[in-house]
């Protein structure tokens, strides 16, 4: 098994890493096509915004190659904003592997901005039951709205997906690399994919 971790910018990129190489597997951070594409499986990990992130992606000249990607590939967070078609954070367009739009909270007096600390999740597939009702931990002020492609949502001001699935793709707006023994739960389910 081969995991690529896409060099997108961020600061999460060695504590994705970490994560992986926890549970006994070689992870290497990389933007050489060649290695994404050859590899088992392959995360697209963000921290900070879509733009920034979809403006590393272009200047490494990965846009294609990620959209070609028929390999199990995670996107992490703002690593999964970038999967959906638009993202309202500094109206970004994104990767549009995913239909949808990613949306902002809205502020409330019991919900401040960004979301930040450990939410449940309720999962809505039998194979993911073991995920179910875990806390993982969420830094985030925008959200993909629960769609078809949702597996798994929590709630902030509103319901909205926590876990995203269609064909190869899979995505979660928690960090499983900070979500301890749930989030290393959630990277094992990932590795099962094929």
């Amino acid at each position: 098994m081969t995991i690529a971790i896409v060099d997108c910018g961020g600061a999460n990129l060695r504590s994705v890493q970490v994560s992986f190489e926890r549970k006994g597997y070689s992870a290497r951070i990389t933007h050489n096509e060649e290695i994404i594409l050859n590899s088992t499986h392959v995360v697209l990990p963000g921290v900070g915004e879509a733009g920034k992130v979809m403006k590393t992606l272009q200047s490494k000249n990965l846009i294609n190659c990620i959209k070609s990607i028929k390999k199990p590939l995670l996107g992490v967070c703002v690593g999964m904003h970038v999967l959906y078609e638009y993202s309202d954070e500094k109206n970004t367009e994104c990767l549009a592997v995913l239909k949808g739009s990613v949306k902002k909270f809205p502020l409330t007096k019991d919900t401040p901005l960004p979301q930040m600390g450990w939410n449940k999740i309720k999962t809505l597939l039998t194979d993911i039951d073991t995920l179910n009702d875990e806390y993982y931990f969420f830094a985030n002020s925008y959200f993909a709205p629960v769609s078809t492609d949702t597996i798994a949502e929590s709630v902030y001001s509103e319901t909205f997906s926590a876990i995203v699935k269609k064909d190869n793709i899979l995505g979660c707006q928690f960090h499983p690399e900070k979500s301890s023994l749930a989030g290393e739960k959630f990277i094992d389910y990932f590795l099962t994919l094929t």
